[in-house]
Formats: structure tokens, sequence, C-alpha cells
């Protein structure tokens, strides 16, 4: 409760910010500092940056932004990286300032867009400034929510667009999670927007434990006294909890006598240490999933967010608690979720509920328990999202997804495992990521106090996990290059170069640009030590460093000789190798492995030979060239079984013993007349030239100095730190101008094809304006060659899908199933294309065009035919696809053929595409419409 003294104060602050003042009011409880201090700087004119930990109420300054807009007469853009957080603010705002204020424009959908408060994606707005909409007259702000979201490879580069074209006058409001370099970017705003105002509050609203569930005990992952919990944060080196050491250090223990049998009854784990015994005398400390949820609840510790980093790990995460017999709702709780469940799918077709497992979620959720992931029915994650909020939904077992700002706060975060897998391998999480997933711990005003908790896994560190929690180095990164749709956008508004001093202003480049300030301060202190060391090398009797040359030249030739001799030598092995078979028995020359051997596997591969052999003592490895630094000849020959298998210790044994004998009496081959004529002497050319280098050094006046080695250890450190200089200064030259120079080249790829012809936009690039599609090109050189014109609405739709869609695992896509008729050679010319933009694309060093993804159209095709979607979904060309994954696919595959059908102007193909749009925009993907 403040005093009168203390409200007094405050309104004598405010008395310069009645709007704030008025909008504070409406809160039943006091705004932050940093709320306070950032609402300031927006009604005094000022764009703000804020970074502040999620859950700490940033979202607050974003709507402080809207209703002073409303109060001021301007409308406000609200902007959001996903549809989901779009449609959740568009309800919010609705809430709070009624329909007819607040409109939505998210691609797929548009309710009210000319409204004084439209919320929409990023990309929308990125489309309606390059459009030159009308939309925009009287915008006085934009909030762009989740800006850290410009990091993002694949649409990172929209957010950067955004901010570099609004126009001057619009006020930006950038609402950020906690990033360590908030003041680096907030210098970059302030360059691109003008004033702009950079808050950071590190400090969260509710506290944060972190913890490690081992069995069946939740250990603290800290001691105490080094945590501030206020903060989320722990001193650096805050020490680890003794028990979590001794545990990691059993674990360690038995995992390393995992080989030996245990008595029976002996050295058994008891029931209250929460391990569990798996045989050969190993324990874990694994809780499983239904462990986990029982402790939270019996601590009190729900709601709580499950992180998995596994669509199937989270559907089987509610089916294992489904199965232990979890259930974490009252009777009048289920009633509750049951009638709110079947009200909101109350519109989906009764003969889709069963391939959408619909009642396998409804039975979850009035159990209180759900899963939420990319997968799921945009539908069914709004239902899980609602619930969770009203307190009806106990558990969400989650991917990562839910971590981008959805409002979705819980008591408390398990983290199941720290790696996930990004693509392309299993990698660790970073310290951003965990700081954002445990971040959701803590719900503001409902729990005293927020807890991470990590899951116990085999081989854990507990100190990797301390770091993890500890790190406060988390770095924004700009992910922005210039697209193909980008430049012609540009070229059309600003000319040619002024978009490519446009692009100068980038994140990107501002980046690039502090780093090369750092390197031309190294490359001046070099240059001006440079000079010290020519003064330092001074000699009275004539030029040292001229000297100094002589010697360096006759340095440089014999290592260059030296370097032809192993090359030559390195080339005889290799040749050697090439020419075992499998057998062999040889002398391997150096190594680990040097000695006797025999070749079980030549190891043939385009990068070169790697023989697999077996040594004397019983050892299987596969050599590599650094065990070669001289060339082998087989000595004798062994007879391998064909069934040989080198992981049988047997046949090893048996082998090593025969190679043993067979090498009894033979001693190693010297070394062959090839190899010594190779180390011997020089070249005749390169003698000669060494030998006349020598007269001249003898001939030159420095040779006599007394000083010379003095005068030669400067001249040393001269030319070292020369060649360093050079490798800064091309350090700089690369890194200066890096955004602009990309644009040149995809405004020289665009001008090959005829889309650019130097300031102007030929027709043909005026079709590709229209295309914000990742394959761009590839979308507007099949429009120019006419490849689409004589398809049919769904042969269309498969092909369009080709140029959406990208399989999770390259595996998924593997021998698709395409339609018939006239799809197979049109999507056989599309790929013919794709080549052969790739190879012009290469030849100006870019890298943007995948090649097109079949693996979606026989499902697109069939879909647009009208076949239910137990057909689609439920037959065998379907490839495990989830109905989430097909209504977002589907979703790009109408977002790409609306555009097609804007590109393609006054043709026949204008009215196909508008077909494949009415086709695809039924059943769950109509019903999704407010979906991701």
């Amino acid at each position: 409760m403040t005093s009168a003294a203390e409200r007094y104060a405050d309104y004598r602050k405010d008395r310069g910010h009645p709007v704030l003042r008025d909008f504070a009011a409406h809160y039943d409880f006091p705004l932050d500092d940093f709320q306070v201090r950032a609402c300031r700087e927006i009604e005094d004119g000022r764009g703000v940056l804020v970074a502040a930990p999620t859950g700490s109420g940033k979202t607050i300054v974003g709507e402080f932004a809207v209703h002073l807009a409303l109060q001021t007469g301007r409308k406000a853009f609200y902007t959001t990286p996903i549809k989901a957080l779009s449609n959740q603010k568009y309800h919010d705002l609705v809430t709070r300032y009624g329909a007819d204020q607040v409109g939505l424009l998210t691609g797929d959908n548009s309710v009210n867009g000319e409204a004084p408060i439209v919320v929409m994606t990023t990309e929308v707005l990125r489309n309606m400034l390059y459009a030159g909409s009308r939309t925009l007259l009287g915008l006085g702000f934009v909030v762009m929510d989740e800006v850290h979201y410009l990091a993002d490879r694949s649409r990172g580069a929209v957010w950067e667009e955004v901010i570099i074209h609004l126009p001057e006058s619009v006020a930006l409001v950038s609402l950020s999670a906690t990033v360590s370099n908030a003041e680096e970017f907030g210098d970059w705003l302030a360059t691109v927007r003008g004033e702009t105002a950079t808050i950071v509050e590190e400090r969260r609203p509710v506290p944060l434990y972190q913890h490690v569930m081992v069995g069946r005990r939740l250990l603290d992952l800290f001691a105490s006294s080094d945590v501030d919990a206020a903060a989320g944060f722990v001193k650096e080196g805050a020490p680890v909890n003794d028990e979590l050491t001794r545990i990691a250090r059993d674990d360690w223990a038995s995992s390393r006598m995992k080989d030996r049998r245990n008595p029976k009854g002996r050295g058994k784990t008891p029931r209250s240490s929460g391990a569990r015994d798996v045989g050969n005398g190993r324990r874990v400390w694994i809780p499983s999933r239904s462990d986990v949820i029982d402790r939270l609840d019996r601590e009190g510790l729900l709601p709580a967010i499950v992180f998995i980093f596994s669509r199937v790990g989270c559907d089987a995460a509610v089916t294992q608690c489904l199965n232990a017999g979890v259930r974490l709702t009252s009777a009048q709780e289920r009633d509750e979720i049951f009638a709110f469940v079947e009200a909101s799918c109350r519109d989906l077709p009764e003969d889709d509920l069963h391939v959408l497992g619909y009642h396998d979620f409804l039975d979850g959720l009035t159990r209180g328990i759900a899963a939420h992931h990319a997968g799921m029915l945009p539908a069914f994650k709004q239902c899980v999202e609602e619930l969770y909020v009203r307190g009806l939904c106990k558990v969400v077992f989650a991917t990562e997804t839910l971590a981008l700002g959805i409002n979705m706060p819980a008591r408390t975060v398990v983290i199941e495992k720290l790696s996930k897998w990004n693509g392309e391998t299993h990698a660790d999480i970073t310290p951003g990521e965990y700081t954002q997933l445990t971040g959701r711990a803590g719900r503001r005003g409902l729990d005293v106090e927020g807890h991470g908790v990590v899951l116990w896994q085999p081989g854990m560190n507990p100190r990797e996990v301390a770091g993890l929690a500890s790190t406060r180095t988390y770095p924004l990164r700009s992910s922005f290059r210039p697209s193909y749709n980008m430049a012609v956008n540009l070229v059309h508004q600003f000319g040619r170069e002024r978009s490519r001093k446009l692009l100068e202003q980038s994140f990107a480049q501002f980046q690039a640009d502090k780093a090369v300030v750092g390197l031309a301060r190294q490359l001046r202190k070099s240059e001006d030590a440079l000079d010290g060391y020519v003064e330092a090398a001074t000699c009275h009797l004539g030029d040292f460093m001229e000297y100094a040359g002589l010697r360096r030249a006759i340095s440089d030739a014999e290592k260059g000789a030296s370097k032809a001799r192993r090359a030559d030598r390195r080339d005889e092995a290799l040749a050697s190798l090439a020419e075992l078979k499998v057998g062999d028995v040889i002398q391997v020359p150096a190594g680990k492995f040097a000695g006797f051997a025999v070749v079980v596997d030549p190891g043939y591969s385009p990068e070169g030979p790697r023989p697999y052999v077996v040594t004397a003592d019983r050892q299987a490895r596969r050599l590599a060239m650094l065990d070669f630094p001289s060339p082998v000849v087989s000595l004798a020959r062994l007879k391998v079984p064909k069934s040989f298998n080198a992981r049988n210790p047997q046949m090893r044994r048996d082998l090593a013993q025969a190679l043993r004998s067979r090498t009894h009496d033979l001693t190693p081959p010297p070394p062959s007349a090839t190899g010594r004529r190779s180390g011997a002497g020089l070249p005749p050319a390169l003698e000669e030239e060494i030998g006349v280098l020598r007269a001249e050094l003898k001939a030159h006046p420095c040779h006599g100095c007394p000083d010379r080695e003095e005068h030669a250890r400067w001249a040393d450190r001269w030319f070292k730190l020369h060649r360093d200089a050079a490798t800064l200064k091309r350090r700089v030259e690369q890194r200066t101008n890096t955004v602009a120079r990309q644009f040149d080249r995809v405004c020289d790829v665009l001008t090959a094809l005829d889309y650019l012809e130097g300031d102007d936009i030929t027709p043909r690039g005026r079709h590709l304006m229209r295309i914000y599609s990742d394959m761009d090109l590839v979308a507007a050189e099949c429009l120019r060659r006419g490849l689409w014109d004589d398809l049919s609405p769904s042969a269309l739709a498969a092909v369009l899908s080709t140029l959406v869609f990208e399989a999770r695992r390259p595996d998924d896509a593997s021998a698709p199933r395409l339609p018939g008729g006239p799809v197979k050679p049109v999507v056989a010319e599309m790929v013919r294309l794709w080549a052969e933009l790739d190879g012009l694309e290469r030849a100006h060093h870019l890298d943007f065009l995948r090649q097109p993804d079949l693996g979606f159209a026989w499902i697109a095709y069939r879909w647009a035919e009208g076949d239910d979607l137990d057909e689609v979904l439920g037959g065998p060309d379907s490839m495990g696809l989830a109905a989430g994954d097909f209504v977002r696919w589907m979703k790009q595959l109408l977002d790409l053929a609306g555009q097609v059908a804007d590109a393609a102007g006054d043709s026949p193909l204008r009215a196909t595409a508008r077909d494949v749009v009415q086709r695809l925009r039924r059943g769950v993907v109509a019903y999704s419409a407010l979906g991701e």
C-alpha cells in the first residue's frame, strides 16, 4: 500500500502524461517501473525498445501505444510473428475496445481492416508497405511484438524490411524477449527510426527457482544462497547442489560397471531414492511422465508445461498418463471442459472426427492433460490454450513452438531433455532457448514463485545445466538478406541506387559495420607498428628491409620445395592405398596403430581411401591418411572369411593370430626407390634460383653488419605483422557493404532474366512483385513460360504445392506419388527450371532457391478433387501427415494460389488459381481460418 506522499509524487510525475494516467487507471494493479518509463517515452513522442523476460508484462507497453492512438485520433497496427498470436491479441483488444474498433489481417483473414486498431502478422504489414496500401494513411503507431524473431533464418528479414520502410512519422514500439545486446539493437533502431529509448528489464515479476527431478525427488539445482530468484538468474559460477553432484558421480560409476553382473539382491537401490533398477546392477534416476505429474500435483506445482521437443513424444506422453490412470480434474471441471470442447468443435464435420483423433483428445482434456504442437489441428490447440488459461487444463506436453509468446503462463515448466532436433541433428538447447522456455514459469498475480524443472537423464552433468540457467549472453543476430521479391519491390519504389542505400541501413549491415570498426582499429594499430618495426631494423650500411626480403625469398623457395616433396609423397601414398585388396598384409607406417595389419576393407571413397584393418593386437580400426605419410606395399596375403565381422571379438582374435603367424619372419620393406628420389635434392631450376638469391644476399652491403641478426629479428616481426595486417584488410573489405553487395548479385540475376532493366521493372518483374513465396523466382518463371496455363484447378494445386511444402526430414519425401495427366510432365519441367536457376544463382554466388518438394502434391490434388479428410490423411500416400501439418501446408498453398492469381493478370490462369482457392478452402481448412 503506497503512502499519500508517494501517491502525490507519482501524480506530479505523471502530470505531463495524462494519457498514461488514464490508461493505468484501467488496471487493478500498479504498473511496473519499466512499463511506466516506456509508456512515458511513447507519450513524449519517441519510439521504444523494451527487452524484458517472458511473462513480465511488456505487452502492456504495446497496449498503451494502441490506447494513445485512439486518444489522439490516429491508427495503430499491432504485429505478431504468427497467426495464432494475432488471433489471441485480436480477441484481447476486442474485449477491451469493442469489435467496431479492432480489425484483423492475417493473410487468410480480413476482419474490419480499416479499423483504427488492426492486428496483423508482420508479413501482411510488409506487403502493405510495398503495395503502398491506403490503409497506411493516418498510421501513428506500429507495435512489433516478439521483435527478436528477426533472428529467425527463414522469416526474420521481414521484420527488418518493415522497420526500414515504415514512414518516419510512425512511432515504433518494439517488444523483445531478454537479449544481451539490446543496447546495440536499440542503437540501430535510433539510426533508422530516429529517437528511440531502449528500456531493459532483467528482473522477473515472479521469482523463478531451478530444480532437477531425480527419480521421484525434486532437488534444487543451486545452493539457495547464490540464487537471485527475483531476477530469474544466478551468480556466475554459483555452486551446484552437492547432492546432484554425488548422484552424477554415482551414475557415472554405475555406467562403468554395466557389464558386471550384480549378485541377486545385492546393491539394490532403496525405494526412497527414486531410482529404478534396469538390470546388470544399473540404477537410473529417470522419472516416468506419470511420476513427474504426480509429484508436481502433490507439491502444488500445477499447472505445468512439459517441453518434450517431439510431436510424437507429446502425443505419447498424453497416452502414457492416461494409461497410468492420471486424472487431475474434478467432476465439475470435467463437465465444464466437455461442454467447452463440444461447443468449440461443433462445426467440425462429423465424419472427420475419427481421423482427427477427436475422442482421444477430448478424453485427455477432461482429465486435465493435453498436447500442444504444430501437428495438431488449430481448433484443438485453441481449445487447449483457452482451457489452460482458465485453469481447467492442468498439464500440457508441448514442443518449443509454444514458447513463441502465446499467453499460456504456468506455475511450473518442465524440460524433459536438454537437446532437440534442429532439422539436421540433435543439438543442445542454447542458454537463450532455456531462458525462453523456463520464462513461462510463474503466473503474475496468481503465483508467489515459479519453478523450472529439468528431468534427470543418464550422463547428465549438473554443472552444464547450471551453465544454461546462469548464462546471460544470448545476443540478437540479424538474419537479413535481400530476396528477389524484395529487390523488384524496392527498385520499383525507390530505384536501384536508393534501394542499395536503404539496405545498407539493415541491422545485418549495422552489426557487420560495428565489427568492421573493431577490425579497422586493429588494422590502424598494425600499420603504426609496421612503421616502428622498419625504423628499428634500420641499418647504416644499406636498406636492411631489402636484405631481409632476400632472406625470406630463399626461405620461401626452400619451404615451397619441401611442400612439393610432401605433396609428391602424399600422392604416392594415395596411389599405394588405392591398390590395396582385402587380405593384404601391410606395415602401417605411423600413428597409434603403426605396425603389421591385415586389410579387411580397402575403404574406397571419393574423399580418398580409408582402409579398415585388423592389427596384430586384435584392434579393428578405420585408418586415415595421417597414418600413411609414406607409401605401403602388400607384404603378404591372408584369407579373410566373407562372413568376417570386426565387431565379433572371437573373429578378431582368430584373424590377429593368423596375422602374427604370417608376419613372424617378415621384416618391414626398405623405402622405395621412388621414395628416395622424391626426398633427395631440389629440381635443377629451383636449385639455380636459390643459388642466385644466395649470391645476391652475400653481395648485399648489410650482409656484413655486426648487428645483422638484431635487425633481422625486427624485420621478421615486420613480415609477420604485415601478413596479419593483410588478413585484417581482407576481412574489412569482405564485411563492408555485405548486404548491398548481395543485393547487387540479386539484381544481376534479375537483370539476366529480364526482370530488371537498370532502374526500371520490366513487365516480367511486375509479376514477381506479387509473389512473396520463398520460391518466388521459380514461381515467376513458371508464370512467364506458361507452364501452368493449361492445368485444371486440381492439377494446379498439385504443382503449386511443390513450391510451398518441405518435408520435415529428407527421408519423409522419398518416392512420393504424383497425380497422372499433365502434372508429372509439368513438375518435371519445374524441376528442370529450378536446376537452371540454381546454376544461375551459383554463377552469382547466391543460394536462395531449393529444389521443389513433391511430397504434398498427391494430397493437394485429392483435396482439391473433393476427397474426404479420412481418405486424404488415412490413405497409404498420406506419409503419416498430421492434421495440423495438413492444415498448415494447405494454408500456405492457399496463400501462394492467391498470389499467383494476383500475378497472372488478365489471363485464364487467374480464374484457375482462384478456383484452387475455393476448392481448397473447405472442411477443416475452412474451419481453421483463425488458426496458425
